[in-house]
């Protein structure tokens, strides 16, 4: 940890799919700044939340439970609110990239994709905006990545969905910056997270990636959360609409 921000003491931050992968470094973050964290996720979280309590000495709420499920994702954002009070800030994180070819592809997988990682980022804004207004203000953070910007193949509806997040965060901050809320997304490059490693990451593949950062470490969870506090807290109080991209330097490298 490298920053302490004072505003995100005792705040309410919900995250989706904060019990793994980067979703657990934001977990861990929020709660070293003293924030009360509530997340949602498909799997059994039972130890990593104990960890946590151990760690911090408070215990995230952990509800589990399928974002694609509007109506239990919003149940379960009532939950937090019941627990910590209104969710001040949002951050949509969970997602699936899931590799597929064009051909593959049937309608049934597409509304798969497309409710992943795209339709229960628009139903947890939604949900969140009467507790936020409630509040008097709120950051919502979408997870989108850079795989849209540098036109990777090997996964069209994942890259299709992360583009939608980004014009959906624009627009979202127009409509709801009237009411003092934030929405920014937050773009990460290739990070090694668990999942990555076990399916993804090649020995030759890595190389590559890494040849075209300009900065030549690999990625790590923890390197996004930085960013994510930052857009959380009032130290960011007058950026919305905005991508910020945490990927060592690909994108501007064509």
């Amino acid at each position: 940890m490298t920053a302490t921000y004072d505003d995100l003491r005792d705040a309410s931050v919900y995250i989706t799919g904060g019990g793994s992968g980067i979703g657990a470094a934001i977990t861990d973050a929020f709660l070293g700044q003293g924030a009360k964290v509530a997340f949602i996720g498909r799997s059994d979280a039972t130890d990593f939340v104990t960890e946590m309590e151990a760690k911090h000495g408070t215990r995230p709420l952990f509800i589990r439970g399928d974002i694609t499920d509007a109506k239990a994702l919003s149940d379960s954002m009532e939950q937090a609110q019941a627990a910590h009070g209104p969710i001040t800030t949002l951050i949509n994180n969970a997602a699936n990239d899931k590799r597929h070819t064009i051909e593959e592809v049937d309608d049934a997988f597409w509304d798969w994709m497309i409710a992943v990682n795209l339709k229960a980022y628009f139903f947890a804004c939604q949900a969140v905006l009467p507790q936020m207004r409630r509040a008097g203000f709120g950051s919502i953070i979408n997870f989108s990545s850079i795989s849209y910007m540098m036109g990777n193949a090997g996964y069209p509806i994942y890259t299709a969905a992360n583009s939608g997040i980004n014009g959906m965060t624009r627009s979202l901050a127009r409509e709801v910056g009237p009411d003092k809320i934030r929405v920014n997304a937050l773009a990460p490059g290739w990070v090694l997270t668990q999942k990555q490693i076990d399916m993804w990451v090649t020995e030759k593949g890595l190389a590559a990636h890494l040849d075209r950062q300009c900065l030549k470490d690999t990625l790590a969870p923890e390197d996004i959360v930085g960013g994510c506090l930052f857009l959380a807290s009032q130290s960011s109080k007058m950026m919305t609409g905005q991508a910020l991209v945490i990927d060592g330097g690909v994108v501007v490298t064509g």
